[in-house]
């Protein structure tokens, strides 16, 4: 309990509220939210968490110190027969003990004693004394105490001294009176009874009114908290509970602690509803930041639409490109089909057709590869200038800084080297999916059949021919000879005619095939521009981690705002 026994409700609503506080301050900090200074909250919190200041006065050996001991159950004033105080002593809190002589009246001893965190005790010499020099400082003291303990002895509570020092109060600092009738233990009940009736009549006819007064034994109180901490017995018959209730009741609803304990609640609910609109209003700002995001990236596709709707003219020009290739290739194929170099072949073997493609497909796809450049640079050059532009709409909408143009530029540079090498190999692959050389080599191997079958005729009866003529055979060798002549004849004839054959019809076929090329290409142009944008998009991933950010880190921010919001308001409801 703050304060070791007094006004624990009190304290742990003060308590409650400043970790509040402390909690509103540290959000406001980290939401980048400026409460301002606030010099009423300073001065109010200066005064709700200042000590409470207790005056104990009354006759010398009237028990002063004996009191002060037992209320805070520790023995803060040294207790004697012989008169200890003469002059006035204020007790608080030093983190190391020391004595500071304020003047020869007056002295100030600071204690490492927690409680005296939230008590200041001043303990004044006996009012009938012959102590001087410390009557202003007492008198200004006690127009600021909270609570002044008046002191009387049972074997004498009409001392004169000490009700004339009531009587000089004034009726503000009268309200804070309380008479305490000492060395209770030293008479009986009916005795004390009496007692107090005599104490209540002298204060109508001194002050006109009757402070609360307690009949008390600060030694039995004392040695109950020391030396039997559980001796509740013991305390109940000492007095204390009593004076301590009332004491505790006192700080608990002193009106002018009540007074700096709404104002600072009050402060501190402005100040957590200024908290609040500040992290709504980010809330808000994130999520429209979130939907401008969107919007770009939306924007992104549409920019990639726009792009394949001009797909259509590029594909004419792929067209175009196609058939000039496609009579390039007829015209290879029609130079390597000539009658010599076919001939040869039948001994060397032939493979016209893989060269024929390979040839083919370098060219288409150089071809191609020339203009997924060019769209690869116009797409590169255009991201370029919506980057600078998105820029500064970022900037100006989120309040942060785009990215680095140098990973732009890598970014771009890859983008758009996988979008040439995609359609690159896309024009590879759609002349493989054609499958143009099935009937070339259908056609191949006709061809290269007959020239074998009239070559393999020409030779033998040219070597039959020569044989005879060699044995000296008559007429033999000339008819076989010629027929020599007319087989060869005929695959010479064959070969050309099969030469021109065989290119048209390989003509016509890559001709035919051009728009299932084109639209094979349609699909991957669109799927490498898609990419191309993808990857331009993937440059917002440091906007997108910002804001997922500034989203995880507002969630656990509501979530603070409420548990403070609702310990406020069961503050408020106890207060």
């Amino acid at each position: 309990m703050s304060g070791g026994i007094f006004g624990e409700r009190y304290f742990s609503t003060r308590e409650r509220l400043t970790n509040v506080m402390h909690g509103v301050t540290q959000l406001a900090t980290e939401t980048n939210k400026d409460l301002g200074e606030n010099p009423t909250l300073a001065d109010v919190n200066s005064k709700l968490n200042g000590p409470f200041l207790f005056v104990v006065c009354g006759e010398v050996n009237s028990g002063k110190s004996t009191l002060i001991n037992s209320l805070f159950g520790r023995e803060i004033c040294r207790v004697s027969v012989l008169p200890e105080t003469d002059h006035l002593i204020r007790y608080q809190y030093g983190s190391v003990p020391r004595n500071l002589h304020v003047t020869d009246a007056f002295e100030e001893r600071h204690l490492p004693m927690n409680f005296l965190k939230d008590f200041t005790l001043v303990d004044t010499p006996g009012t009938n004394s012959n102590a001087t020099g410390h009557e202003e400082i007492l008198s200004e003291l006690l127009e600021f105490s909270e609570l002044i303990l008046c002191v009387f002895p049972v074997t004498n509570p009409w001392g004169g001294p000490t009700w004339n020092l009531l009587s000089s109060l004034s009726a503000e600092s009268l309200k804070r009176v309380v008479i305490v009738l000492q060395q209770a233990d030293q008479r009986d009940a009916a005795d004390i009874k009496v007692t107090l009736g005599h104490l209540a009549d002298l204060a109508i006819k001194r002050l006109g009114m009757v402070p609360p007064i307690f009949a008390v034994s600060g030694k039995l109180a004392y040695e109950a908290k020391r030396i039997s901490p559980n001796a509740r017995d013991r305390l109940r018959a000492s007095g204390f509970v009593d004076l301590e209730r009332y004491i505790a009741n006192h700080i608990c609803e002193s009106p002018e602690r009540k007074s700096f304990l709404e104002a600072y609640r009050w402060q501190v609910a402005s100040r957590l509803h200024t908290v609040e609109s500040h992290i709504d209003d980010q809330a808000h700002a994130l999520k429209m930041q979130g939907r401008f995001l969107d919007r770009v990236e939306n924007e992104i596709d549409e920019i990639r639409e726009r792009f394949v709707s001009r797909l259509t003219g590029h594909l004419s020009g792929v067209a175009d490109a196609f058939e000039r290739d496609s009579v390039w290739g007829s015209q290879l194929l029609h130079q390597r089909l000539g009658v010599l170099p076919s001939f040869i072949r039948i001994f060397t073997g032939d493979r016209t057709g893989p060269i024929v493609e390979a040839a083919l497909v370098k060219r288409l796809q150089r071809a191609i590869v020339i203009v997924a450049k060019k769209d690869g640079d116009e797409v590169v050059e255009f991201c370029r200038s919506h980057w600078i532009e998105l820029g500064e709409r970022v900037k100006e909408e989120m309040s942060v800084n785009l990215g680095n143009s140098d990973q732009l530029e890598q970014i771009l540079a890859q983008a758009k080297e996988h979008f040439v090498y995609r359609l690159g190999g896309a024009a590879r692959e759609g002349i493989g999916n054609l499958k143009i050389r099935n009937q070339l080599d259908r056609d191949l191997r006709r061809r290269n059949v007959a020239l074998k079958s009239f070559t393999f005729m020409t030779l033998v009866l040219t070597i039959v021919g020569s044989t005879c003529g060699a044995l000296g055979v008559p007429w033999v060798p000339f008819i076989l000879c010629g027929l020599a002549f007319l087989f060869l004849t005929g695959g010479i004839l064959v070969a050309m005619i099969t030469r021109k054959t065989i290119s048209e019809d390989f003509q016509q076929s890559l001709l035919s095939t051009c728009g299932s090329f084109a639209d094979t290409l349609r699909s991957d142009y669109e799927e490498a521009l898609r990419i191309v944008f993808q990857d331009y998009a993937s440059s917002l991933v440091a906007v997108r981690n910002y804001l997922a950010r500034e989203k995880q880190a507002v969630e656990p921010r509501q979530r603070r705002w409420k548990e403070l919001f609702l310990t406020l308001k069961a503050i408020e409801q106890e207060m």
